[in-house]
């Protein structure tokens, strides 16, 4: 398997980009790595920073995208950019798998119209688990501000094939983010959106409160775009929150210090829970190959990790119950569609 990673985006790039890549190498020998990006700037930074690159094949692409560049930039300005390149690459099938931490609006534009969506599938989502104590996948996570019921049913299927797939979970729980868990509650959208999904034939356990997240109530999340985005960076933030002040509580005086030596494995433990690097990345689910967004901010350890999930991905044959499931939904519209032109 190859997987290819663009080394220009991110905040933190090229550097901890090549730095994942290096530790990805040796995590995973069996998988063939590929850096995309300027190879003079890659060489330059691996000998000053000591990075072994040997084994890493190099891929030069002069220009990058920028988080200030426009989505369209990825397939008019910028076609000879990192994130452009290896989209290209993994169109030609020249690899199995993307993985980038650059600008999340260029990379799902650069998807959707170089490596194009599944046959079936109308939007491509941004498929994220949560860092709670148990996996909570939310999609979408920031592709979408504006979706329709249609849209909100096929990323409740996608979510649902891909906690089964990498989370095992049998006929994963779906919840429908709202304000209130009555069938009525929410806009237009939410309440067409419950009505769609109570029939859908998934595990559909109704409208779900963002208090109740934490507490193991749905495997799946589905929700707009916007409204997702905003609960992931709240999520982000409040776990980070907790974990300083825990610190400073922790931290008060000797007997507090002492105290949090005999606490060592679980705050440690804690701390992974809420890391997000933990889990890499977030794929876009309804792209035809598998496409995986790592945080802007991404640090080796979570590139190395985003690198782990395109593994997982490509392993669990996730798009093909995505194709294969699209295929079916397509055909029961069309039926449905019929039926309400013509009759039974």
């Amino acid at each position: 398997m190859k997987i290819i990673l663009d080394a220009m985006s991110g905040d933190n790039a090229p550097l901890e980009i090549i730095k994942g890549a290096a530790m990805a190498a040796k995590a995973y020998p069996d998988h063939a790595l590929v850096l995309v990006g300027d190879e003079n700037v890659i060489s330059d930074v691996s000998v000053k920073h000591n990075i072994d690159l040997d084994g890493i094949e190099i891929l030069h692409a002069p220009t990058a995208i920028t988080m200030e560049d426009k989505p369209l930039a990825v397939v008019r300005e910028k076609r000879d950019s990192s994130m452009s390149v290896g989209l290209k690459q993994l169109s030609l099938g020249a690899g199995d798998a993307f993985v980038s931490a650059g600008n999340t609006g260029a990379l799902i534009t650069g998807a959707t119209l170089i490596v194009k969506r599944i046959k079936g599938i109308n939007r491509a989502a941004i498929a994220t688990v949560l860092p709670l104590e148990n996996p909570l996948l939310l999609i979408d996570a920031g592709a979408n501000l504006t979706v329709t019921s249609d849209n909100i049913c096929q990323f409740a299927f996608m979510g649902a094939k891909y906690m089964e797939r990498i989370y095992e979970i049998d006929r994963p729980r779906v919840g429908q983010l709202n304000n209130g868990t009555e069938y009525n509650k929410g806009n237009a959208l939410q309440v067409e959106s419950f009505q769609l999904l109570s029939e859908s034939g998934l595990n559909f356990v109704g409208n779900v409160e963002s208090k109740a997240l934490p507490f193991n109530v749905c495997d799946v999340l589905v929700t707009d775009g916007f409204t997702g985005n905003i609960l992931l960076k709240s999520v982000e933030g409040m776990g980070k929150f907790m974990l300083h002040t825990l610190k400073d509580v922790l931290y008060t005086n000797l007997a507090t210090k002492v105290s949090a030596l005999t606490m060592k494995d679980k705050i440690k433990d804690m701390k992974h829970r809420f890391d997000a690097s933990e889990h890499g990345g977030a794929p876009l689910l309804g792209i035809s190959r598998p496409v995986i967004k790592a945080h802007g901010s991404s640090d080796a350890n979570a590139i190395k990790n985003a690198v782990r999930q395109a593994i997982s991905f490509v392993e669990g044959g996730i798009n093909e119950d995505i194709t294969a499931f699209a295929e079916d939904y397509d055909d029961k519209k069309l039926l449905a569609d019929a039926e309400k032109l013509y009759g039974n």
